[in-house]
């Protein structure tokens, strides 16, 4: 599910915009400061890029994988034409069971759900990371999750989950935010979590060409524009959903410190889904072999462009924006005229992500520091 980059709200209501207090109200909030207000937006675009530029060159990086479930999931044109179609079913039904059943309840369910795949998530996201900081002779074992269905020629692997101690020690830091997460819903836990599922589905979302990305980007533009302008579902569930499917940053942290509850928001979809593109012309600029990243920076100036404008546009007129609006045109915009101009609008369509180039990164070293002679290679994954 996507959500629009939304007006602030108190995490227990539908979101207003911050007005000045009435006499005839006491409880009224009081109105957040310039200040503030520049703070929260400001965070919400840094947390924004983060995962997007670190995803990306994650993307690329090598690692050699023993097991398909290693492998990352690649979105064919038929998922992208499919996507907003099954996105809009699971966004209804989403809203309907908030209408029908006790939020409580769905809520809990769900906060169960994401606490169990929010550690697995922020696990793989710090485990490159930690790994810097275990010392030489640290006693590193390796463990083998496997499950399997049947026996002997019909034998069919379900599961098969390499791990090491390493990944253990990054399992239990992240249990700890779960935990916390799970007690309090502190916005801190929910970024955390939040941008670890936006890293991991920029990392392992491949798509296999820039024609499929058009499809996606296009299809859900129209799905965005559709349910936050032609209806409130969007923004009902969004703000009725405690999980850790949207970035939040308080406009009242100056006033109020950790303890604010005044947010603005920013769904992980307008995240992950021009990310995943950026991702594409990346590892299509690496292809190239002309020691340049052209498309990535382009993109990536263009996804910045696209997610102020609708910072701006949301804050002048104090309504709940479809960032998609303004993201898709300005992601495929902006690189497509680069092409334009360096000729090169060719080179870019029939550029194709295929099994034998994710192969060929397996000649690579894990961790291997991104250059323009590296060629496309398979992201360094392990299955949440």
């Amino acid at each position: 599910m996507d959500a629009a980059l939304s007006e602030p709200h108190n995490g227990s209501g539908p979101a207003e915009p911050s007005v000045a207090p009435s006499p005839t109200n006491g409880t009224a909030r009081p109105p957040s400061t310039p200040e503030g207000i520049a703070l929260a937006y400001g965070s919400l675009l840094l947390m924004a890029l983060l995962p997007i530029f670190f995803g990306a060159l994650r993307s690329v990086r090598c690692a050699r994988s023993k097991n398909a479930s290693d492998m990352p999931e690649t979105i064919t044109s038929r998922d992208a034409a499919r996507f907003p179609i099954i996105a809009s079913c699971t966004l209804l039904g989403l809203y309907l069971f908030f209408k029908i059943f006790s939020q409580e309840y769905i809520n809990l369910l769900l906060s169960m759900y994401f606490f169990v795949l929010g550690i697995l998530a922020l696990s793989h996201t710090i485990s490159p990371i930690m790994n810097k900081f275990f010392p030489a002779n640290f006693p590193n074992k390796q463990y083998q999750l496997l499950f399997t269905q049947g026996s002997g020629e019909n034998k069919e692997e379900i599961v098969n989950y390499e791990f090491d101690s390493k990944d253990l020690v990054c399992l239990t830091l992240s249990s700890v935010i779960g935990v916390w997460y799970l007690l309090r819903k502190h916005w801190i836990a929910n970024n955390l979590f939040g941008l670890a599922f936006s890293l991991n589905g920029v990392e392992l979302l491949h798509l296999n060409n820039v024609s499929t990305g058009c499809i996606l980007l296009g299809g859900l533009f129209v799905y965005d524009i559709f349910w936050v302008f032609g209806t409130n579902v969007m923004v009902t569930v969004a703000k009725s959903f405690e999980a850790p499917i949207k970035l939040v940053f308080p406009q009242d942290l100056l006033e109020k410190g950790l303890e604010a509850d005044n947010f603005a928001m920013l769904g992980l979809g307008d995240i992950v889904i021009p990310g995943i593109f950026i991702a594409l012309l990346l590892r299509f600029d690496i292809s190239l072999k002309k020691n340049t990243h052209t498309y990535f920076y382009t993109s990536f100036v263009a996804y910045i462009f696209g997610l102020g404008l609708t910072i701006f546009i949301m804050h002048v007129f104090k309504h709940a924006q479809p960032a998609l609006l303004y993201l898709v045109p300005a992601c495929i915009g902006f690189p497509l005229l680069v092409a334009l101009a360096k000729g090169e609008v060719t080179e870019m369509f029939s550029y194709e992500e295929t099994n034998q180039e994710k192969e060929s990164a397996s000649e690579c070293k894990e961790g291997m520091p991104l250059s323009s002679s590296s060629p496309s290679s398979e992201m360094e994954k392990k299955e949440q």
